[in-house]
């Protein structure tokens, strides 16, 4: 592949000709401005990431190239640069898919100390501002008797209230799986709607907001991927 046309291709452009491969080199060839030291550290959370989602599949493709283009479109689209984001980008779903192999425990927890114990090691790779990013953007243990998906809402609402810098993280996320929603199976792009339409509108408000860490122009970017999101669940669940 031209390594430089990966710089001009969409994120699901390049998963579907090249792959996981060819988001790795444009994840590097997007690392080439970065410091040294910055770079070491996305270098390390990316195999860190690779690591702990070895075996987890989206569907048709490596749970690692969800987590790529995550980081990416940060970089790229939003303008953000700020190394612990973007370290916590890589490893959002960390905790919340493998916190026993992160934190090295080997017999029975319950799920809060489980979390508290893999975010704890998170803090002690990178440091504590990666944890508590990557903290606002893992979701709870569920109540049983509540509908998940509602859950799921108001946990996303609630964190990222307070924490503005998450909302890059999860807004990347989201877009990554509302705008993406066409590059998967009916079966789970209509579940993906029905879980993220209801939260468009909130998103929105947030990413509007004054103390939201975006530019102009990444806040225009992002309002449109919603609306494009917004247009895509509507023809799932509405036709």
């Amino acid at each position: 592949m031209a390594p430089r046309m990966l710089l001009s291709m969409p994120l699901h452009a390049i998963t579907e000709v090249y792959g996981e491969a060819g988001l790795r080199q444009r994840f590097g060839l997007e690392l080439e401005s970065f410091p040294e030291p910055e770079r070491e550290q996305l270098t390390e959370a990316l195999d860190l990431a690779a690591a702990l989602h070895a075996g987890d599949r989206r569907v048709r493709e490596p749970y690692l190239n969800h987590l790529l283009r995550v980081a990416i479109r940060i970089i790229r689209y939003y303008e953000i640069r700020d190394v612990d984001v973007l370290t916590a980008a890589l490893l959002h779903d960390a905790v919340e898919d493998h916190p026993a192999e992160l934190a090295g425990v080997t017999g029975d927890l319950p799920y809060p100390e489980l979390t508290e114990a893999a975010l704890a090691e998170l803090a002690r790779r990178f440091n504590p501002r990666v944890s508590e990013l990557v903290a606002s953007v893992t979701n709870p243990e569920y109540d049983p008797r509540r509908d998940r998906h509602e859950q799921y809402r108001e946990h996303v609402a609630e964190s990222l209230e307070r924490d503005p810098w998450a909302r890059i993280i999860k807004i990347s996320d989201f877009t990554d799986n509302g705008v993406g929603v066409i590059h998967t199976t009916l079966e789970k792009a209509t579940r993906s709607a029905a879980k993220y339409r209801p939260l468009v509108p909130k998103l929105r408000e947030l990413i509007g907001r004054p103390d939201t860490p975006l530019g102009t122009a990444a806040k225009e970017h992002i309002l449109d991927q919603l609306d494009l999101a917004e247009e895509r669940f509507a023809a799932i669940l509405d036709d």
